[in-house]
């Protein structure tokens, strides 16, 4: 649309998208409208729309990742969660526990990595583990004391749902849902948290390439749920010296690909708390708008993903590092 379009042109536009059988999709770029007629009949003539009052221009969508392209959206989505801006000039970085385990554990840690420069609390309340005997989270009570952490510290929380059904609970207490790598393409998921309000982060599945991320995040997108980032969490590749391999080039693929905020999980991409630094160095000189860092007050002890966690000592360190590293490229911490 034309800058300074009316709601009443903008309107007629829409009205005839659905006309048409289409569903229309009202996006923000460069501070002017743009609507997205997304299962428009093929009968239907783009001459129809130019001739309207308040279009600018018509073009098509390409990608099959329509909502998610750069081609309908060419800046950057920022997502604010209680004001963190996420996709902006400020790497955000998020930190806690793989698991909450207890009050104690959970508000030592968000205390912790609060000092430190952490912007968003992470903390698994359902985890969807490889065995079923392994530890699968505190549940309700796990929500409950993110609750409590998020009012204490003032942090913002994360965390993830695993089903359909759970999506409104979770959305109940957490500021951010997850969507984890093994429930990428889990589709009746993704349309759950598309009908929602809430901001979404998706992880790319660890055998998963680009264009399916791209086309799960479409899924949420397409049911009006703008609020998508995008996690790279590592891929499972023939290496057995790390948990995953950090697919690095990725980061600014996405960032040519997508309008979408970018963020980067170095903890689960190596499974190592000695390589997390390094590999959150990097993944700010990609491009990443955000880093995942699992922080635990005493590793050794975690009922999950021990081996990867930092130390809130080793976290505060690494936050000095990043900030160095940000500025080099124009951002900040």
């Amino acid at each position: 649309m034309e800058p300074g379009a009316t709601a009443a042109q903008i309107g007629t536009v829409i009205l005839t998208i659905q006309k048409f059988g289409g569903t229309p999709h009202t996006l923000h770029n460069d501070n002017r409208t743009v609507i997205a007629g997304i299962g428009l009949s093929e009968a239907i003539e783009p001459g129809m729309f130019t001739k309207m009052v308040g279009v600018e221009r018509v073009s098509g969508i390409h990608q099959p990742y329509k909502l998610a392209s750069r081609e309908i959206k060419t800046e950057s989505t920022v997502i604010n969660v209680e004001g963190a801006a996420i996709g902006g000039e400020t790497v955000i970085i998020i930190a806690g526990p793989c698991s909450v385990e207890s009050r104690q554990q959970l508000l030592e840690t968000a205390w912790a990595v609060k000092e430190a420069g952490a912007k968003i609390l992470r903390g698994g309340a359902f985890k969807p583990r490889t065995s079923p005997y392994s530890f699968q989270g505190l549940g309700l009570k796990g929500l409950e004391l993110l609750a409590e952490a998020r009012e204490a510290t003032g942090l913002p929380v994360i965390t993830e749902a695993m089903t359909p059904e759970m999506v409104p609970l979770v959305a109940e207490y957490a500021d951010i849902l997850q969507i984890g790598a093994r429930n990428m393409q889990n589709y009746g998921l993704l349309h759950a948290v598309g009908r929602i309000q809430k901001p979404v982060m998706l992880k790319r599945g660890m055998m998963s390439d680009v264009q399916e991320l791209l086309m799960a995040a479409e899924y949420i997108l397409s049911g009006g749920n703008y609020q998508v980032m995008l996690c790279e969490r590592g891929i499972r590749t023939f290496n057995k010296m790390t948990r995953n391999t950090f697919d690095l080039a990725v980061i600014p693929l996405l960032k040519q690909l997508t309008h979408l905020p970018v963020i980067a999980d170095p903890s689960h991409a190596t499974g190592r708390w000695d390589l997390i630094a390094p590999m959150s160095r990097a993944a700010i000189a990609a491009g990443a708008d955000g880093l995942m860092v699992e922080v635990h007050p005493r590793p050794e002890e975690a009922l999950s993903d021990g081996p990867q966690s930092l130390k809130p000592e080793r976290f505060a360190r690494m936050m000095t590092s990043l900030q160095q590293v940000a500025q080099a490229v124009g951002r900040s911490l």
